[in-house]
Parts: C-alpha cells; structure tokens; sequence
C-alpha cells in the first residue's frame, strides 16, 4: 500500500473508532433509561415467584415500578422529539439533473475516478463554500414513487446502503471557475461520499443531528407553557448528550475530512492549487458585491437577479484595478463552469432571490414591494432613486429642526435645495433646538461622534430614529406572497429567522448623515449639470459627472460633517459647475 492509501486508510479508521464512541454514547443513555425498568422486572418477578418476600421488598416494588414507567416515558418522549425533530438544512437552490446534465456527469465521472458513491443529488448556495450535506432524514426525502414495483426497489436499495449525501455547491463558483478549476475544487467534496457510506459513521451523524435538531426545538419561542416545560427537560437531556459526544463527533469529521483529502490527491491535485487561488479571489469580489451593490438595492425592496454575473464582473474589474488583467486574459477564455447548466440565468435568478433572503431577508418570491432588477436598470431604479429618497428625508427632517436662519427668507421658494441644506447644517444653534425624541438618544462614542456641530448631532439622531421607524414599520407589514402561505404542519421546526446571516451591523448615525447629504450632492449635480447615476461593480452607486466618476466627493462630505466646514464641497461644487441654489427634485 502506497504512503497516501496508509494515510487515507489511518484517517477512515480513525473516523470510524469516533463513531462508534458516539454511538456508544447513545448505548449508554439506553442502558441509563432502562436501568430502573430492569430493576422493576426483577423485583417483580422476585415478587411472584417468592424469592423477594417481605415488607421491605413490597416497599421497593412499589417505590421502584414507577419510577421505572416515569424514566421510559421521559425517555420515549425524548427520542420522540428526536426522532420528528428535522435537523438543519441548509437553504440552496436545488439543481435537477435535466437542468444540468453535463454538471452531474462530471461530478458522477469524478466520484467514480475517485472510487466513491456519487451524491445523490446537487445544489447551489449563494456563498463561497462547497460541502456534503446528509438529508436523509424522512421530512427531507422526496416522496416515494407511486409505482408498487419502483416502491419495492427503493426499499432494496435503501435496505443495501444509506443515502448519498447531497453536494452543494457554492453559486459564484460556477460563474467565475472554469469547468477544470471547479472540477478540481470539488474532488475533496466528492470524496466525503466514501466515509458517509460507512454505516456507523452514518447512524453516528444522523444521532448528533438529531439532537441537535431537538435542542433547536427545544428553543423555539413561539410554544406554550406546558409544551415549553415539557420541551426544556427534553433540551437538557439532549445537550447533556450532546455534551458528551461532541469531542468525538468533532474527531471522526477531522478524520473523515482527512481521509477525503488524502483520496482526492489521486485527482487534479495540481490544479487544484490554482482553485484555492480562484476561491480566495472570488470570496472578495463576491464580498464587496453583496455589501456594496446588493445591500443597497435590498434596502429599497428591489433585489439584482444576476448576482452571480455580476460577480463576474465585480472580480474582473478587480483584476484590472490590481493589474491582473493579462494574467487572467487567458484563463476567462477557457469554457466557464456555468456553462454546464442547461439555463444559467433561471439559476442565477433562484440564487439571487435565495441570497437575498439569506443575507437580508425578505419574501420568498418577488411581489409589488419585492422585485428583481437587471444590471442594466440598476442605476436608474437603485441608485437615482435612492439618492432622491435620501435627499427627500434629509429635508423633512431639517424641516422638523427649525433651525433658525437670518437669510431664510432670501431662499429660493419654488423647492428644496442643496444650499439651503449647508445653510442649516452650519447655522449657528438657536435658543430654543426642537427636541430629540428619546427613541433617538443614541450614546455616542468617539468613532462616530456624529458630527463636529450641533446640527449634524441632531440631524444625525433624527435620522437613525427616522430610518428605525420605517425599518420597523416594515417589517410589520407582510410583505410578498409568503405572507399567505400555510403554516408549517409540523410543529417541531422553526427555521423562519431569516435573515440567517447579516450582511453588515446598523450603520452609524455618521454613516447615515454622510449617505444622505451625498444623496442631495448627487441629486443636485443630476438636476443642474446632467450627472448621471452609476454602477461600480465594487463600490456601488456612484456619480458619473461628464462620464467620470466623482471619486473626490466623500472626502468633501466627511469634512463638512466632522468639521462643519462646507468650504471644500463648496469648492467642488465650484468645479464641477453644479449649482447648490437651484431647485432639485425629490422622491
């Protein structure tokens, strides 16, 4: 046997001594739960046979038989929530073999040079990660087929080997992998399929599953009192197990993980070096996409149904940006790995819509207050009517100040404008400043001290209040078709906290003020000089100002905000011919 085939083999073997500890953890909570039963049947039958005469003995059979019918009522309610308790799954976007053929028959031709099952089935997640996922719970399976003589074969086969795990696939992947580059990058994954055959390893996972699974039950809020009571002890007992199982769970992954690896050298081992690279590099661009290009637009109730194009593009301009261009000339005209699906952009719609929700959440499907926008509408649907949305709440709330101003009745009367906006900013405090309302007493630190002057101070407070009330209002109102939908029949599940994962915390009171004074910048250069709104594939909406992008504008802002000097966004101002005494138009 070669070096790696003793290595592969150590690792195998060492995975599947720590299932057997697991499972001897659930032994031993067997025996634990059964003990006082058999304790009971013996003094029973010491009792009717006559070997356990005597008071003392009548005492103990009638102290120890129920005790014995209390612990295995505990103990089938427990592996009752165990057993209906549906583990996590991951949210994906399901791929059906039609939709993709050629992907399914390289991952089938990798998993046989690999010598493992093939999964049993593929998916996508809108994220830079690829795994092995076991849904072979009953509530994850799909429904049996109708024909008794197909029923009967799935029933043999089951009976022969336990369930392929399901591949999942990170989305940004295909579009920006090459189909050799992700074929290397998933021959590890593949080559999980070996241990998860082995059936102490799978009875192993689906017992940690479980109780995780019951302990995420047991914390579900929405319960009443007794079903809370009841579910609490059913918690405790299955994160004491938990507890003792965790090490060795942990242990048998490492070696299943470490016997995949050592499997999946055999196969484009080399390529797969030039993979990571592309992993490392999409994450980034992927990152900047969702935070920089998609947050903005989810804000709004509009959700980009090509993420996974523009990561394409995200990452090739990052390319260029750093002076990579040349070097990844080449390897863009190789064959994308999107291409072995039969019609990547219904795909890429799916797992747009699915990170929307995952990363922000929202319906399920697109409705009137939910609703996909394209690249090329982007800047006009997004960022325009961001800015003007922005610009119309910095107003109303300037309005509700009343800051007191000298001048105010020299100020153009037929609309809003962006020199009334740096007037209030840097007026001085008048005797008698509207109040704050308490829901706006916001502490703040010496990151984001919210401003150099008064006026920003309150403006900043008034904005986070303003932006809190809407968010809320929100996200009281059901939005979608989801909102109609039936409730979930089983009552042990609660998977409805979305968003899952969280893009970014709740931005500053700075960050609010500075985004909104920007708005009103944009929304001024767009009204008198023609500006138009952009899209930057890293950054976000930008201004383009006679076709070039104002990259020298948030300097200005920020000075105005922290110093109370409107001198420099005057001066650009200046230079862009943009004049802040003309009317704009608000949302």
């Amino acid at each position: 046997m070669s070096v790696s085939g003793a290595r592969r083999e150590q690792g195998a073997q060492g995975a599947r001594a720590r299932a057997l500890a697991v499972l001897h953890v659930r032994s031993r909570a067997l025996a634990v739960a059964l003990l006082p039963a058999a304790a009971a049947v013996i003094l029973l039958a010491g009792g009717s046979t006559g070997h356990l005469p005597g008071p003392g003995w009548d005492l103990a059979r009638r102290i120890v038989t129920p005790v014995a019918v209390l612990v295995l009522l505990l103990a089938a309610g427990v592996a009752l929530v165990v057993a209906r308790a549906r583990p996590a799954v991951s949210p994906t976007v399901p791929i059906a073999e039609e939709a993709a053929p050629d992907l399914y028959r390289m991952v089938r031709d990798l998993a046989d040079r690999l010598g493992v099952p093939a999964p049993s089935a593929i998916a996508l997640t809108p994220d830079c990660d690829s795994w092995l996922e076991d849904r072979t719970h009953p509530a994850h399976a799909p429904p049996p087929p109708e024909d008794h003589d197909d029923v009967a074969h799935a029933g043999r086969s089951a009976r022969r080997a336990p369930a392929a795990p399901v591949l999942v696939i990170g989305s940004p992947f295909l579009w920006w992998m090459r189909v050799a580059e992700l074929r290397a990058l998933l021959a590890p994954v593949v080559a999980g399929t070996g241990p998860s055959a082995h059936p102490d390893i799978a009875a192993a996972r689906r017992f940690v599953q479980g109780l995780d699974a019951a302990v995420a039950v047991s914390s579900a809020p929405d319960r009443g009192p007794v079903f809370r009571a009841v579910l609490a002890g059913v918690g405790w007992v299955a994160r004491l197990l938990l507890h003792g199982s965790r090490v060795h769970a942990a242990e048998m992954e490492r070696g299943v993980a470490a016997a995949a690896a050592e499997r999946a050298k055999a196969v484009d081992y080399g390529l797969r070096i030039v993979a990571q690279e592309q992993v490392g590099l999409a994450y980034a661009g992927w990152d900047r996409l969702l935070t920089r290009v998609a947050l903005p637009a989810w804000r709004m109730g509009r959700w980009p149904a090509r993420l996974n194009a523009g990561v394409v593009a995200a990452l090739t301009e990052l390319s260029r940006r750093d002076r990579l261009a040349e070097g990844f000339a080449s390897r863009l005209g190789e064959r994308p790995a999107c291409d072995l699906l039969e019609e990547p952009g219904a795909v890429d719609e799916a797992t747009s819509l699915l990170a929307a929700r995952l990363f922000h959440g929202g319906p399920a499907e697109a409705g009137p207050d939910w609703s996909p926008v394209h690249w090329g509408d982007y800047p006009e649907e997004v960022a325009g009517r961001k800015w003007r949305t922005d610009a119309a709440r910095l107003h109303r709330i300037l309005d509700t100040l009343r800051v007191p101003l000298a001048d105010e009745e020299t100020q153009a009367p037929d609309g809003p404008t962006l020199a009334r906006v740096l007037t209030r900013l840097t007026a001085a405090p008048g005797p008698h400043p509207a109040p704050v309302p308490a829901v706006t007493a916001v502490a703040p630190d010496d990151d984001d001290p919210a401003g150099g002057t008064a006026h920003s101070a309150a403006l900043a407070a008034r904005l986070t209040a303003e932006l809190a009330r809407e968010e809320a209002a929100a996200a009281a109102v059901p939005a979608g078709p989801q909102s109609a939908a039936a409730p979930d029949p089983d009552p042990l599940r609660d998977d409805r906290a979305l968003p899952l994962f969280p893009l970014q915390p709740p931005r500053t009171g700075r960050e609010l003020l500075a985004d909104h004074i920007t708005a009103m910048v944009c929304c001024a250069a767009m009204d008198t000089v023609g500006a138009v709104p952009g899209l930057d594939w890293l950054d976000g909406p930008t201004l383009l100002v006679g076709g070039a992008r104002a990259t020298d504008l948030p300097p200005q802002v920020l000075t105005l905000i922290e110093d109370g000097d409107p001198s420099g966004l005057r001066s650009w101002l200046t230079r862009q011919g943009i004049r802040p005494e003309k009317p704009v138009r608000l949302a």
